[in-house]
């Protein structure tokens, strides 16, 4: 993971900031003021698909991202992970 700060302008919410990577292709976003509205942005070679999601459900995605690392081992990306974890639903 790395620390930059990524944004992506939605068309209609406006510009969203990025929690974090999930998947291959997928990465969490979130409204840059309230964060209380959240979007699984996927891309794809025909651009972005925006999943809209409540808090609830970014953070069980998170969850799920955290458990796949620790799985795997990934120690450094699980405390990276876990502190925007902390920092977001906390």
């Amino acid at each position: 993971m790395q620390n930059n700060e990524t944004y992506i302008n939605h068309p209609t919410f406006g510009l969203l900031f990025r929690v974090c990577p999930l998947e291959d292709s997928q990465e969490l976003f979130t409204t840059l003021y309230a964060q209380r509205l959240f979007f699984l942005v996927i891309a794809n070679p025909e651009g972005f698909t925006f999943e809209p999601m409540g808090r609830s459900g970014a953070r069980l995605l998170v969850e799920n991202r955290l458990r796949q690392l620790r799985r795997i081992g990934a120690t450094t990306d699980v405390k990276e992970l876990d502190a925007i974890y902390q920092r977001t639903f906390q």
